[in-house]
């Protein structure tokens, strides 16, 4: 089912661009962006998923080599047209589309570059018929430099051939199964993890220039002193090559919120200009919203290389002031410790899938800010830089994931795939103020052999390539036989008590959370945070008394944990709580699921459930009681005066 050939290209392209920057697609006076979002042409690779190969789809319209329909990027392929053979397809699918690029590009000497947020699950890329891009690892972006097969002022085409297929050695991991049918043998794909493996190409497509001499990664690190002083590390690399005699300076210059130059003092470590320090007096700080007045202020540097005979380059990159720290039980922001409210999250809406949406992310972030939340997890894989850079503004604490979900048969060839999506996360998130910590896995079978050596090479690579932030996961295994906890810097864990264990019996929850929690402390003295709980409920299902299911069941069990939370924070080593989920959220097709996960404190469609009013009610008395936030005038509806008892309004 699998095309070989395409894990072959992607494996030696990714490794040949990881040492290259990725950042994000920025105009400014060096630099244009045209995106290639919008219609595409598509088609499945069908009977035969090596079809496209066979018959080199690639070198002509896709149109022309049968019929086609139009798909709109970004999006996931399955649920934008009603046909069940396109949701439920296994193997390949094809895109292109046709543009225009400006002659006025190659008359300035622009360096051309393709670059895609995210394409699930692998891909390869042709431009004009060459092959240009391979990339595997969904949920992250790549790029190329294509100048050289561009056609200036004149009609282009791109063709993307797109796989889904998971394996044991994919990140995450699945298996083919074949099956009888009444029409002959067909090859389906299966997983353990619960949620839809959505396709496509899920994140926009750019084409960006810049000048031959560029700016091509920014590593920033962030301080302040006692005084009030902030204090920016910069070391900047470029790209291109200089000519014989040909010399390169960096200038920085620091933009507050309203684009004012503020009064800075840049210290530089080389005579090039490329590393610094830079020193801002009374320098605002990032905090996290509800912790302060003015949450999530952000800082631009606006970066400009110069060389003796090339055009400047100029880059802009938001930067927040904050320092990370942790303790054996506690972690801070700005030396203050923070408690995190939040919930695991998903990627997932009506009709586009995972494809990322303006709207959508508008909506979420206002009812994060709603409900009175601080912090999510991107479970269960990175999410969209457009919906990262919502955080970083609005002061919502990130545990940033990737992809690695229910990891089992651990092997060499897993490993390497497992940190190569860490290193491609962590160099495209690594200046984000929002991003706190690092989550290198969700529910991985850590009791299992090798899961210990394993493990350990993970949390070891990671910590080589960032040191200022913790690491942790979300541990679903029991704490006896458990391997995984004793490599990480802050334990998460997953529990469902009342749900998956005794349904029905929410007696059970305060007792033994309370106990499990501080025996997950007291074995490793590290803090400890829950990374999920919950119980699913059909929108609208009302029972009483509460029931499985019901709206009023999941309320009550959301209050159980909330006793047990509380005794927790007492003991001041329980960091915070996530509820899972967000929002409904679709998953394959099983009898336990009733069109998919049911355990949002909102539906899919964004509409809140009750828990979401009690939810509401709880985050914003942990803001008001640990933070000193002001509770929201509509937090409580209208129902007495306290002045008068007679006067009585419902």
């Amino acid at each position: 089912m699998r095309c070989t050939s395409l894990l072959v290209c992607v494996s030696a392209l990714v490794t040949c661009a990881s040492s290259a920057g990725i950042l994000y697609p920025r105009e400014s006076e060096s630099r244009e962006v045209k995106s290639l979002d919008g219609m595409w042409n598509f088609r499945l690779s069908l009977p035969d998923s090596l079809v496209g190969f066979k018959e080199r789809w690639y070198m002509k319209d896709l149109s022309k080599t049968g019929p086609v329909i139009q798909m709109p990027v970004p999006s996931s392929y399955n649920d934008v047209i009603v046909d069940k053979k396109i949701r439920d397809h296994v193997g390949l699918v094809w895109y292109d589309k046709s543009f225009f690029v400006p002659e006025s590009w190659r008359q300035q000497g622009y360096r051309v570059c393709l670059r895609f947020g995210s394409v699930n699950y692998a891909a390869q890329v042709w431009v004009n018929t060459h092959l240009v891009l391979s990339h595997e690892i969904g949920h992250l972006p790549f790029q190329r430099d294509i100048t050289a097969n561009l056609k200036f002022g004149r009609l282009n085409r791109i063709t993307v051939a797109v796989d889904n297929v998971l394996l044991q050695t994919t990140v995450p991991q699945g298996s083919l199964q074949n099956i009888s049918t009444n029409t002959g043998p067909k090859t389906i794909q299966t997983y353990t993890f619960d949620f839809f493996n959505y396709a496509g190409i899920h994140r926009s497509v750019f084409l960006y220039t810049t000048p031959i001499v560029y700016i091509d990664d920014v590593d920033v690190t962030t301080n302040y002193t006692e005084d009030g002083v902030g204090i920016i590390n910069y070391n900047i690399q470029y790209g291109g090559s200089l000519s014989s005699g040909e010399t390169l300076n960096c200038s920085i210059t620091v933009l507050n919120n309203e684009n004012v130059r503020e009064k800075i003092t840049v210290i530089t470590n080389d005579e090039e200009g490329l590393s610094g320090v830079i020193k801002i007096e009374n320098a605002k700080l990032w905090w996290p919203y509800l912790m302060h007045e003015e949450p999530g202020y952000m800082y631009t540097l606006e970066i400009r290389l110069s060389t003796t005979w090339n055009v400047d380059d100029v880059y802009r990159l938001p930067v927040g002031i904050r320092t990370i720290k942790w303790t054996n039980t506690a972690f801070l922001i700005n030396n203050k410790p923070a408690y995190l409210r939040g919930f695991g999250r998903h990627e997932d809406s009506d009709i586009r899938g995972k494809g990322m949406d303006y709207a959508l992310v508008t909506r979420d972030y206002d009812l994060i800010k709603w409900i009175g939340a601080n912090s999510y997890r991107t479970s269960h894989y990175p999410y969209a830089e457009e919906i990262m850079d919502f955080a970083d503004k609005h002061g919502i604490m990130i545990v940033d994931e990737c992809p690695s979900v229910d990891t089992v048969n651990f092997s060499d060839k897993l490993l390497k795939k497992h940190t190569t999506s860490l290193a491609e996360l962590i160099k495209r998130d690594k200046n984000r103020p929002s991003v706190i910590m690092w989550s290198i896995a969700n529910e991985p079978r850590s009791d299992q052999k090798d899961a210990d050596s394993y493990f350990k090479s993970v949390a070891i690579f990671v910590k080589n390539l960032d040191g200022s932030r913790p690491i942790t996961a979300a541990i679903a295994t029991q704490l006896d036989t458990d391997q995984l906890g004793q490599h990480l810097d802050i334990i998460g864990f997953n529990r469902y008590n009342a749900w998956y264990t005794l349904p029905g019996h929410t007696e059970i929850i305060k007792s033994r959370l309370e106990d499990e929690a501080a025996k997950w402390h007291a074995k490793h003295n590290k803090p400890v945070f829950m990374t999920e709980y919950g119980a699913d409920s059909y929108a609208g299902l009302h029972m009483g008394p509460s029931f499985v299911w019901s709206e009023e069941y999941q309320v009550e069990l959301m209050s159980e944990h909330f006793r047990a939370f509380d005794t927790l924070r007492s003991k001041n080593f329980f960091i915070g709580e996530m509820i899972w989920n967000f929002a409904d959220f679709k998953t394959e097709q099983t009898v336990t699921r009733v069109g998919g996960n049911k355990k949002g404190i909102f539906t899919r469609q964004r509409e809140p459930k009750s828990s979401a009013y009690h939810l509401r009610k709880r985050y914003w008395s942990l803001a008001n009681r640990l933070d000193g936030a002001e509770f929201p005038c509509d937090i409580q509806p209208y129902v007495i005066s306290n002045e008068n008892q007679n006067n009585i309004e419902l």
